[in-house]
């Protein structure tokens, strides 16, 4: 006779799982927006609704997303029940879908170039999985998903 827990999730773990995976969303949503906003106020970015087509700002955006990015995967797998590397995967996938739509949205209004949102979904889920595996790295976490 097989034992149903042992194969089933225990109680909280899903609850648990999507929390890390919120967290993870949150952070970089909000660590970016508050970067975004210091930038805005002195003035290295233009007035808000303004273009930016200036290719070294849309790269530093770029830049600061990529670690912050990589910093919400590693959060994500830290808060995570058990699979710190799927749970950072999840993370990608998700990031990887609002980029798209947000490309989607953006280009059409030309307030940059259109290198960058591209770059945005590109870079998402590569970014959650290096987040995982400096995670896993640095825990000894093995590399199952």
């Amino acid at each position: 006779m097989t034992n149903p827990t042992a194969t089933s999730e225990r109680p909280g773990n899903k609850g648990r799982s999507i929390g890390a995976v919120v967290a993870g969303f949150v952070a970089v949503f909000v660590v970016t927006t508050i970067v975004d906003v210091v930038l805005h106020v002195l003035h290295v970015y233009p007035p808000w609704g303004q273009p930016m087509f200036e290719p070294g700002l849309n790269a530093l955006a770029l830049s600061y997303r990529i670690v912050i990015t990589i910093a919400g995967a590693y959060l994500t797998a830290k808060l995570a029940p058990r699979n710190p590397m799927r749970h950072a995967l999840v993370l990608g996938v998700i990031g990887t879908l609002a980029a798209i739509g947000g490309a989607v949205a953006f280009i059409p209004k030309h307030l940059g170039p259109n290198w960058y949102p591209i770059a945005l979904a590109v870079t998402g889920l590569p970014c959650c999985w290096l987040g995982g595996l400096l995670y896993q790295a640095r825990h000894g976490e093995g590399s199952s998903l």
